[in-house]
C-alpha cells in the first residue's frame, strides 16, 4: 500500500490529480444544480429548516471545491516531489478532504434514506399546508413556489450520482494521503525509502551542485 514507484509513480500520481479535478467540478454543479432547483425552496420553509437536505448540499459543494484544490495540488507535487511544502500541502488537503468527502456521502445517503422514507415530504415544505398531509408523491395539488413535477425523482437522481462521486473523492483522497505519507517517510509508510532516494537526487541535481559551488568559491 505503502510502494511508491519513483519513475511511474509521478505519473500515476498527477493521473489521480486530474481525475480528483474531474470528479470534483461534475459533484460541484450536481450540487449546484440540486440547491438551484430544490433546496433554496425548502432551506427555511415557515422558519423550519430542513437540515439534512441543507447541510448535505453545502457539505456536497465544498466537497467539491476542496477535491479540485486537492488535485491541483496532486498535480504540482507529480513534478516536483522534492519540495517538503508541497508535501505537507498534499498530506493535510487530501486527508481534509477525505474526512469531507467522507461525510458528504454518509450525509447525501442519509439525505436519500429520509427522502424515500418519508415519500418526499420533507421535498414539500415550502408548499401550503393542507387538510391531506402532502408528500412528493402524493396526487393531492399544492400551491408551492416551485414546480413539484417529478421533484421526487430528479432529486434522487442528482443525489445519488453526488454520493457515488463523493465515495470516489474519498478513495483518491486517501490514495494521495498514502502517497503523501511514503514521500515523507511517516508511519505506517516509514520503512519505504523513497525519501531519502530524494533527498539525494535533490543534493546531486545541477541546480545544487552549481550553489555548492559558489559557496565553496566565495571571490566568484
Amino acid at each position: 500500500m505503502c510502494s511508491f514507484d519513483k519513475d511511474k509513480g509521478p505519473g500515476r500520481l498527477m493521473k489521480k490529480g486530474l481525475t480528483l479535478i474531474l470528479v470534483g467540478h461534475i459533484n460541484f454543479i450536481l450540487g449546484a444544480i440540486v440547491h438551484g432547483n430544490v433546496l433554496r425552496h425548502i432551506s427555511k420553509p415557515n422558519q423550519q429548516i430542513s437540515t439534512e437536505y441543507t447541510v448535505a448540499n453545502i457539505i456536497s459543494v465544498t466537497s467539491g471545491l476542496l477535491s479540485i484544490a486537492s488535485g491541483i495540488i496532486a498535480i504540482v507535487v507529480s513534478r516536483n516531489l522534492h519540495e517538503f511544502k508541497l508535501q505537507v500541502g498534499l498530506l493535510i488537503a487530501s486527508f481534509l478532504n477525505a474526512l469531507l468527502s467522507a461525510a458528504c456521502c454518509t450525509g447525501l445517503l442519509l439525505a436519500v434514506g429520509i427522502t424515500v422514507a418519508n415519500n418526499g415530504k420533507g421535498l414539500m415544505f415550502g408548499c401550503n399546508e393542507t387538510a391531506v398531509p402532502i408528500s412528493a408523491r402524493s396526487p393531492v395539488s399544492a400551491h408551492c413556489p416551485f414546480d413539484t413535477t417529478r421533484i421526487y425523482d430528479t432529486t434522487l437522481a442528482l443525489w445519488i450520482p453526488c454520493a457515488a462521486l463523493s465515495a470516489a473523492e474519498t478513495g483518491l483522497s486517501v490514495w494521495c494521503f498514502i502517497v503523501g505519507l511514503t514521500l515523507r517517510g511517516l508511519a505506517p509508510c516509514g520503512n519505504s525509502y523513497i525519501k531519502e532516494q530524494l533527498e539525494e537526487e535533490a543534493e546531486c541535481s545541477p541546480h545544487s551542485r552549481r550553489l555548492m559551488g559558489k559557496r565553496s568559491n566565495p571571490e566568484v
